[in-house]
């Protein structure tokens, strides 16, 4: 077995924590794997993979090479695509919002795969700063307001958001017909980006200009859906984009307040190490999920944005609340 193909052996069996799985995955005899990979840590003078009766997991080491055949076969396999003409293929690393990979990216997911069946997507839900060449990642799709990064980026769409509260709230609280009723006894639902110590505050469109103002609250979260859910029970006003409200809308458990002046459109981006903006799988994953975007939610002005380069100092980006 070649070096290459002993690689993949390898990250099969990183990912899959089994030899016996790994090798059932490859279509190989199990003691075939388990040489490859006995060969590859006697070639490396490294311990890659800790051995136990009930799991297989990569040392540090092992960790540290995985992620390096990651993308060295990353590299061949586009090489491949480029002259050959073949369809892309192998795993494409992602890490997006659950609630937005819910509604924007499974549902056309089956078709998807179905036009590139050699393709593999492995969708992560972090919330946190990742590092994606550490990491291994492909790309990461964030919604909110960029920070300093040395990551390409391009604009998927603006999703429309809106002001959202239960009856039983505007019921006990009023219901505000213009924004400076907020500060007479209206509360918020204090969010939190996962390293923020502050609350988000609230913004308006306020005839063009941009009218940001923070409520007092009696609970803070950081997740999306506990934020709505708390809505719902009436624990204050929230902001949150429209799609996410529907079914509440829908069935009368939310209620928009202020329509005529709605906050500002969250953006959503897509961001990836400059090293893969040609890898063809990600070049063709990116311009579906544009197209997932734009058919179900606000498009972006002038159509999606061009990559840009975001000036900073690091790969590493933390994840907006959105």
């Amino acid at each position: 077995m070649d070096r290459i193909e002993a690689m993949r052996v390898f990250a099969r069996v990183a990912e899959r924590r089994s030899f016996t799985l790994a090798a059932e995955d490859l279509g190989l005899p199990r003691s075939t794997v388990t040489d490859a990979v006995r060969h590859l840590e006697r070639r490396l003078g490294v311990r890659l993979l800790e051995r136990t009766t009930r799991v297989v997991r990569p040392t540090l080491d092992g960790e540290a090479y995985y992620q390096r055949c990651l993308r060295i076969i990353s590299d061949i396999e586009d090489a491949e695509a480029a002259f050959s003409g073949a369809k892309p293929s192998g795993q494409l690393r992602v890490d997006l919002h659950g609630t937005e990979a819910r509604h924007f990216l499974i549902p056309g997911l089956p078709e998807f795969l179905s036009r590139y069946p050699e393709l593999h997507l492995h969708i992560t839900e972090r919330h946190e700063p990742l590092d994606l060449l550490r990491e291994g990642y492909d790309c990461i799709v964030r919604a909110g307001q960029l920070g300093d990064s040395t990551l390409i980026s391009r604009k998927l769409a603006e999703l429309e958001r809106g002001t959202f509260a239960s009856p039983d709230y505007l019921a006990r609280h009023g219901t505000p017909r213009r924004v400076e009723d907020l500060t007479h006894g209206h509360r918020m639902v204090g969010l939190l980006a996962p390293d923020s110590p502050t609350v988000a505050p609230f913004s308006f469109d306020c005839e063009g200009r941009i009218h940001e103002m923070t409520l007092p609250s009696v609970i803070t979260i950081t997740g999306a859906e506990t934020n709505i859910a708390s809505a719902c029970a009436s624990l204050g006003l929230v902001q949150v984009p429209r799609y996410r409200v529907e079914r509440e809308l829908t069935q009368g458990a939310l209620v928009e307040v202020l329509p005529d002046n709605p906050p500002r459109p969250l953006p959503v981006h897509a961001l990836y190490l400059h090293t893969h903006q040609l890898s063809p799988r990600l070049r063709v994953f990116l311009d579906w999920l544009s197209a997932q975007y734009r058919n179900t939610a606000r498009p972006v002005p002038g159509g999606p944005d061009k990559p840009q380069r975001l000036p900073g100092t690091g790969p590493r980006l933390t994840p907006p609340c959105g």
